[in-house]
C-alpha cells in the first residue's frame, strides 16, 4: 500500500510511524482554558470498518482502461479507491472518525504520460465514466471528492506516474514539468539545472504541479516569486474533446488569455498533463526574521503601506493578536516567557507578529531590499525579534497540517478558510469572518493573517480552533463555515488560493455572475460536451 493511501486511510495528513507536530502539556492547558473541554476523542476507524459498496464499473469499461494503461494500473481494490475517496479538509478526515458516508470511487486508474491520459478520457466518454484528476489530493474545500453525478460510474485519475522534468529552456528560464511532479520533487529536478521554482504554500510536501495551476494556488513567498498563475508559461490538457495545447509566447493580444480559463479550472474543463512554468536561479542567500508591531490596525497599515512603496519582502506574513497568542502559546518555541516580557516592556499590549523574508543572489542584494523595509517597520513600532524568530517559523512552516492531526486526536475542532479583499474594506471582511464564526461556536479562538500583500489588497486567512461536538461534528463545521461564507459574499473573494470544489460553488455566482456562470458553463459544454470531468466541481450546477 503507498504511502498516500496508508495516511489518508488513518484520516491524517501524516503517515503512519511519522512523528505528528508535538504538543506541550502547558499548550493543551492554555487551549482548555480558552475553548473549555474537547470534545470526546475519536480514534481512526479502520478501513475495515468503513462501509465501500462494490464497484460499479463496468467490465468492458474495465477492460477498455486496462488496454490503455495495463490491468495493474486500473485499481478497484477497497484500500486503493478509499485512500482517494476526498481530500484533507477537516470534513474529509472527520469522515474517518465519525464515518458517514463516502463518496468512494468505482476505480483508481494510472496513467504513465499525456497520452495515456487522453486516451483515458476517450474510453470514459465512450463508457460514460466520470473522472476526477487526482494529484496531491491535498483539496480542502471538496475539489477532489469521487462524486458519480449522473454517471453510472466514476474512476479517480491519479497522476502520480506523470512526474517527468520534460524540458528545461536556460535562455528563456521556463521548465516543462508534468502534472503529478509533488512539489519537493519538482525543487530538486530544478536545482540540477541551478532553477527553482520558488513556490512553497503549506501543501507544498504533498501538492503536486498540476494541482497548483488547476487551483490558482499562491505560495508563501508570492510577494517575491508571485502567484502560480504568474509562473505559468503554457499547458498541455487532455479533454473530452482532445488534446489542447496553450502559450506560446511571453505576452499576447490574440484575444483573452485563454491559459487563464485552465489555469483554475480544477479538472473541470479536462486535465492538466504538462505545465510550462517560469524559473528562476537558485537563491544563494536567504534571509528570514521577526517583527512585533502593536495591534492589528498599525501592523496592517504597515503592510499595506510596504504593498504600495514596493517593499514587501518575498514573504511577507502579519498574524493578528489571536494568531500571535497561539504562536506563543501552542508552539513551545522562542522561549516564550522571554519574548513575552520583551515585548511587555516595550509597552506593546497588543502584540501581532510580522515574519519577513528575503531570497537573493547575494547578501548585498538583501541588504538593498531590507534596508527601505525595515526602515518603515521601524518608523511603524515595530520591534525585533531576530532572524532566531523568522528561521524558526521557516523551519515549522509546515508543521500546520500535522499540529492539526493531533488536535483531532484530541477532540479539537480544526479548520481553517481564506478570503481577500482590497485595503479599503479588509478590516471590515476580518471583522465579519471573525464575528461569523464566534456566532457558530460557544467558546473559540478564531486566529487571522495576512498570507499574501499586494498594492491594492491582501488575502486573510483564518484558523478556527473550538471544542468539537460529540453528537454532531460535522453539521458543527457546516454551520460555521456556511455563516463564514455568508459573511464574505459582497465584500471579498470566495477564495484566494485554496479554490472553489464544491464548498464554495454555491457562492459563485455571487461574485461572478450570472453571466460568468454562463460563460463558464460554455466553455464546459464547448471541451467536456458530455459532462464526464470532476462532477459538481466549480460550477454550482
Amino acid at each position: 500500500m503507498s504511502e498516500l493511501v496508508d495516511h489518508r486511510l488513518r484520516g491524517a495528513w501524516t503517515p503512519e510511524g511519522s512523528d505528528a507536530a508535538h504538543l506541550p502539556a502547558k499548550a493543551m492547558r492554555w487551549l482548555t482554558e480558552r475553548i473549555g473541554n474537547p470534545g470526546a476523542p475519536a480514534p481512526v476507524v479502520p478501513a475495515s470498518g468503513l462501509s465501500v459498496p462494490e464497484s460499479s464499473l463496468a467490465a468492458a469499461a474495465r477492460a477498455a482502461l486496462s488496454e490503455v494503461v495495463g490491468s495493474a494500473h486500473v485499481q478497484t481494490e477497497r484500500a486503493e479507491r478509499l485512500g482517494r475517496s476526498g481530500g484533507l479538509s477537516y470534513l474529509d478526515l472527520l469522515h474517518r472518525r465519525h464515518p458517514g458516508e463516502l463518496p468512494v470511487p468505482d476505480a483508481v486508474v494510472l496513467p504513465a504520460d499525456p497520452d495515456e491520459v487522453q486516451r483515458v478520457l476517450d474510453v470514459c466518454v465512450r463508457f460514460d465514466v466520470a473522472v476526477v484528476p487526482f494529484g496531491g489530493g491535498t483539496s480542502v474545500v471538496g475539489g477532489v471528492r469521487a462524486v458519480r453525478g449522473d454517471k453510472a460510474a466514476v474512476i479517480v485519475l491519479d497522476l502520480v506516474r506523470l512526474d517527468r522534468l520534460v524540458s528545461v529552456d536556460p535562455v528563456s528560464r521556463i521548465a516543462v514539468l508534468q502534472a503529478g511532479v509533488r512539489g519537493p520533487q519538482a525543487e530538486e529536478l530544478l536545482a540540477e539545472h541551478g532553477f527553482t521554482l520558488g513556490h512553497i504554500p503549506q501543501s507544498h510536501e504533498r501538492a503536486t504541479i498540476g494541482g497548483f495551476a488547476a487551483t490558482r494556488s499562491a505560495g508563501q513567498a508570492s510577494s517575491g516569486y508571485g502567484r502560480f498563475e504568474d509562473m505559468v508559461t503554457g499547458v498541455r490538457l487532455a479533454t473530452p474533446s482532445g488534446q489542447w495545447r496553450l502559450g506560446v509566447a511571453p505576452a499576447s493580444a490574440a484575444g483573452p488569455d485563454l491559459r487563464q480559463l485552465a489555469v483554475g479550472s480544477e479538472g473541470a474543463l479536462g486535465v492538466l498533463t504538462e505545465v510550462g512554468v517560469r524559473v528562476r536561479p537558485v537563491p544563494e542567500v536567504r534571509r528570514y526574521e521577526g517583527f512585533v508591531l502593536d495591534g492589528w490596525e498599525t501592523a496592517s497599515a504597515l503592510v499595506r503601506r510596504l504593498a504600495q512603496a514596493g517593499a514587501l519582502a518575498d514573504v511577507t506574513r502579519l498574524s493578528d493578536e489571536d494568531e500571535t497568542e497561539v504562536s506563543l502559546s501552542l508552539s513551545g518555541g522562542w522561549k516564550t516567557a522571554l519574548v513575552k516580557r520583551y515585548l511587555k516592556a516595550r509597552g506593546i499590549t497588543a502584540p501581532c507578529l510580522l515574519i519577513l523574508g528575503w531570497e537573493a543572489q547575494s547578501t548585498r542584494e538583501i541588504a538593498l531590499r531590507r534596508g527601505e523595509t525595515v526602515r518603515m517597520v521601524r518608523a511603524a513600532g515595530g520591534r525585533s525579534l531576530g532572524r532566531t524568530a523568522g528561521e524558526s517559523w521557516r523551519k515549522g512552516r509546515f508543521n500546520g497540517p500535522r499540529q492539526r492531526d493531533a488536535l483531532l486526536d484530541l477532540g479539537v475542532c480544526v479548520e481553517t478558510l481564506e478570503t481577500a479583499a482590497h485595503w479599503s474594506s479588509l478590516d471590515e471582511l476580518r471583522d465579519a469572518v471573525r464575528s461569523a464564526l464566534r456566532k457558530a461556536f460557544d467558546s473559540s479562538v478564531v486566529m487571522c493573517h495576512i498570507s499574501h500583500a499586494y498594492e491594492t489588497g491582501a488575502s486573510l486567512y483564518f484558523t478556527l480552533l473550538a471544542a468539537r461536538s460529540d453528537e454532531d461534528p460535522e453539521g458543527q463545521w457546516q454551520r460555521a463555515k456556511n455563516a463564514a461564507c455568508e459573511a464574505i459574499a459582497g465584500l471579498g473573494t470566495i477564495s484566494h488560493h485554496h479554490a472553489v470544489g464544491m464548498d464554495h460553488a454555491p457562492y459563485l455566482g455571487t461574485e461572478i455572475g450570472e453571466i460568468g456562470l454562463s460563460v463558464l458553463a460554455a466553455a464546459k459544454s464547448a471541451v467536456d460536451p458530455t459532462g464526464i470531468m470532476n462532477p459538481g466541481k466549480l460550477l454550482p450546477r
